[in-house]
């Protein structure tokens, strides 16, 4: 399938709002607050939706992170309006996507200073962005240093190690699995020696939620 996964960065002043066509996408509050659908979201709050929605400001206006899954040719999802400011943070095309029936899970992972993830992969794609801390990511040979603010892309079946800095450390992250994963953890540790080592890392989910494949990229 011809899919991407865009990660976009919405900044709203007091008093505007946003209308987004249906997609599968999560809604992160970075900073502020947000009312959707006679909801209120604040700061550390997120929403998962496959629906059409209409985001509102609070009267401090607002910082969001908004994940979305779309056909590869689905155009530009950068908002537009009055008092509103979108760009376009990472787009990563899918191209391990698993197959059959799948679910997009949003969460956090957390780490204590110095803390790491070992040598691991994932049962499925995704896109992370770092809202605080420090991290460097190990992959392919390569490393990869990122601060607050700083997006990446680990397509699933790749190993990665990382290694966080000597200050707490957090990645809020958006995946695209197999529905089998629904409820269980994606992550498979690579070398036998780390599987029975104490995990560091601290997980919060915001949505962990079944999804059809995006319109138009079968």
């Amino acid at each position: 399938m011809q899919a991407v996964l865009r990660l976009y960065e919405d900044v709203l002043g007091n008093g505007a709002d946003l209308s987004l066509p249906a997609l599968p996408r999560l809604i992160f509050v970075v900073h502020g607050a947000i009312t959707i659908a006679n909801k209120t979201l604040s700061d550390d709050e997120a929403l998962g939706s496959d629906g059409a929605l209409r985001v509102a400001a609070g009267t401090g206006g607002v910082t969001l992170w908004r994940w979305e899954f779309a056909a590869r040719d689905a155009g530009t999802g950068e908002a537009r309006g009055h008092g509103i400011v979108s760009r376009e943070k990472l787009s990563a095309r899918l191209d391990t996507v698993p197959q059959g029936a799948l679910l997009l899970r949003g969460d956090s992972v957390a780490f204590p200073p110095g803390g790491c993830a070992y040598l691991h992969r994932h049962q499925g794609p995704g896109i992370r962005c770092l809202i605080e801390g420090g991290i460097r990511i190990d992959t392919h040979g390569h490393s990869t240093s990122y601060g607050p603010g700083g997006p990446w892309y680990e397509s699933g079946p790749d190993p990665v190690f990382a290694q966080a800095a000597d200050r707490p450390t957090r990645f809020i992250r958006v995946m695209i699995l197999p529905m089998a994963y629904l409820g269980k953890s994606s992550v498979e540790y690579l070398r036998d020696e780390d599987k029975n080592k104490p995990r560091t890392q601290k997980y919060k989910i915001y949505a962990d939620m079944p999804i059809a494949v995006a319109a138009g990229s079968e």
